[in-house]
């Protein structure tokens, strides 16, 4: 028999959805033991990295999974749908059906230990189930490219270092990379703990100096390599030091809420589906994000040079997919077997997360 408290257990684990920087752009509203509403946001004003609201979407989308997910643990088969008219600050419904003999989703027991990644990982390659098991995750909808060979692996080192250093020099994204660290922390409940960065103890202490004024970032990356260490460390080493890379695309369209939304339910499940691998996974999303502003048109920063470098990511990226301007590319991610971080991101309190 339905009651709110199963409702809320759903939502306990629907809250551990990934989301960009780890903002949880939704809040909730228990409307009835079987209807459950989820209030969207998106960073788009405040956030460079969130082109148009599709990054928050694609969060959505992932919440939306894991709470279908969650729910087939009690019988329940979850249904969601958007109301019309709220692009801008979408709202989902969420109903709950009992379904006679539905079994749990054996996806369930990863929601709460998937985690980001971001450290180096063995380099061990994929094996044929696990490969399988990933396209499997995403359905027919999608397709999966894998960049898994050294030499794959060294020419998507190249452009993150490229993307790395648009990223890091973009005065746009400053405030966001000053904002979404919590410093000297293991765990953090809205933002990523300084020890989950994937940095060592003396350049984490060097970036938490600098990054507290602008001056400070554009005196040490022009006159001090300033870009070179985090660079190095977060993306140029990761890039080598994993099974591979993982790119998913689109088969239909990618332009509305829905759309984004529906992408962020795969990548979920390709994300638990690594994890029920015995897989680690690491987003790289930000050359698709500027890839989204090169093929549309709009600018990224007041500094031309950093439109022009994303134009120029975009074509590198495309080149290394073998894939045209028109390609759907929604994620990008690595992928490796490695030891349990030590430190990762939590969750706000489920109290903290009710609308209203």
């Amino acid at each position: 028999m339905l009651d709110r408290d199963i409702a809320r257990q759903i939502l306990e684990l629907a809250r551990w959805a990934p989301s960009g920087d780890n903002t949880q752009p939704w809040r909730f509203e228990i409307l009835s033991d079987d209807h459950v509403v989820v209030h969207g946001f998106d960073t788009r004003d405040e956030v460079i990295y969130d082109f148009r609201g599709h990054p928050s979407h694609m969060s959505h989308g992932a919440l939306l999974e894991t709470a279908r997910i969650a729910a087939t643990r009690f019988g329940l088969r979850a249904h969601w749908s958007r109301r019309p008219g709220s692009d801008r600050h979408p709202i989902y419904d969420i109903r709950l059906l009992p379904e006679a003999g539905l079994q749990p989703d054996p996806l369930a027991e990863c929601i709460t230990r998937r985690v980001v990644q971001r450290r180096p990982m063995r380099s061990t390659p994929l094996d044929a189930t696990q490969r399988q098991a990933l396209v499997d995750a995403v359905g027919g909808d999608y397709r999966l490219v894998f960049f898994e060979s050294c030499r794959q692996r060294l020419d998507v080192a190249r452009l993150l270092w490229q993307n790395a250093h648009l990223r890091l020099t973009c005065p746009e994204a400053y405030r966001v990379h000053r904002d979404i660290i919590e410093w000297g922390v293991r765990y953090s409940e809205d933002r990523i703990p300084e020890q989950a960065v994937g940095v060592d103890p003396v350049t984490a202490r060097l970036m938490r100096w600098v990054m507290q004024r602008w001056e400070r970032v554009e005196f040490f990356n022009r006159y001090l390599l300033g870009t070179v260490a985090p660079r190095v460390q977060l993306d140029l080493i990761p890039a080598l030091a994993c099974a591979g890379h993982v790119l998913m695309m689109a088969r239909g369209e990618l332009e509305s809420v829905d759309d984004f939304a529906r992408a962020g339910a795969a990548l979920q499940r390709l994300w638990l589906t690594a994890t029920a691998q015995g897989l680690h996974l690491q987003p790289q999303m930000t050359p698709v994000i500027f890839r989204w502003y090169a093929r549309s048109g709009e600018r990224i920063s007041e500094r031309a040079a950093i439109d022009a470098g994303a134009a120029r990511l975009a074509t590198r990226f495309e080149r290394l997919a073998g894939v045209g301007a028109d390609a759907r590319i929604a994620f990008f991610c690595r992928v490796g077997v490695c030891a349990e971080p030590d430190s990762r991101s939590t969750r706000r309190p489920l109290h903290e997360l009710m609308h209203g």
